[in-house]
């Protein structure tokens, strides 16, 4: 099976569970997202991965046309149904591959993806797919897991992931999606930190079909309290460990535009 079929199949599965996730609702983890892409009242906006239309359906809140686009049609389905308890008619949503987006250059103002850089082969061509759509001027904003500089700690961080989530392939240090930035003609670009906190609890529940590998996870984040092996900062709280998922927004401009050329 491709990968992009395990994509598909793995979110199918969880669906329900994405779409109503607390960390995934989180309207302050939002709004982070939608201040730094600068959109508005005149923006096309396009959410790239949009999984549950979450991202998609908060700036279309604000801005004059929102788009989605996912690779799993059942996520779509509870995009749309967000879409309708939401009330909101100014969007659209497409079925398709982040690194063939089905749409001319130049197509959106404001594009976007949130939390799917980490689960791609080849991210740098979602990237790049982002800026040929975006008109010039226009903003290309991602959020994504941001792990640790030091490559030990990255390792053990994208291990631990692999464990509960098949199709996590890799999330990168902050130098590499910068890096990324700068390869596909993006301006300097604005960051932004935060973290969505989860209990080792509520990790091991969802590995409990596969108890070697619980075993494994519950080891993991057990050491990193002390050694911080994870790179992010897992502390004990009360009865539980709490391991944290290290988020990093970064949106830039795409060059060869002015901010005139933007609605």
């Amino acid at each position: 099976m491709s990968h992009n079929a395990n994509i598909v199949a793995e979110f199918t599965r969880t669906a329900h569970a994405f779409a109503t996730a607390p960390h995934i609702l989180d309207r302050e983890a939002l709004d982070i997202l939608l201040r730094l892409s600068m959109a508005g009242p005149g923006d096309r906006s396009l959410d790239v991965a949009c999984g549950a239309g979450i991202m998609a359906c908060h700036f279309a809140g604000v801005v004059q046309h929102a788009t989605g686009i996912d690779i799993t049609p059942a996520m779509l389905e509870r995009a749309r149904e967000r879409q309708a308890s939401l009330n909101l008619a100014n969007l659209t949503w497409a079925v398709g591959r982040s690194d063939q987006l089905p749409w001319a250059d130049h197509a959106f103002t404001a594009v976007t993806s949130r939390y799917a850089l980490h689960h791609l082969e080849e991210p740098r061509k979602t990237l790049e797919e982002m800026v040929r759509v975006c008109m010039p001027g226009g903003t290309v904003t991602i959020a994504d897991i941001c792990v640790s500089e030091d490559p030990l700690k990255a390792r053990c961080f994208n291990e631990l992931e692999t464990l509960h989530d098949p199709t996590h392939v890799r999330a990168m240090p902050l130098t590499e999606h910068l890096l990324n930035f700068a390869a596909v003609g993006l301006t300097a670009p604005t960051v932004a930190h935060y973290k969505l906190d989860f209990k080792l609890s509520r990790l091991l529940q969802a590995l409990c079909h596969r108890p070697e590998a619980a075993a494994m996870a519950r080891t993991l984040v057990r050491d990193s309290v002390a050694s911080d092996q994870l790179g992010t900062g897992s502390r004990i709280e009360g009865d539980d460990v709490v391991f944290s998922y290290p988020i990093t927004v970064i949106a830039a401009r795409r060059s060869g535009g002015h901010e005139a050329m933007r609605p």
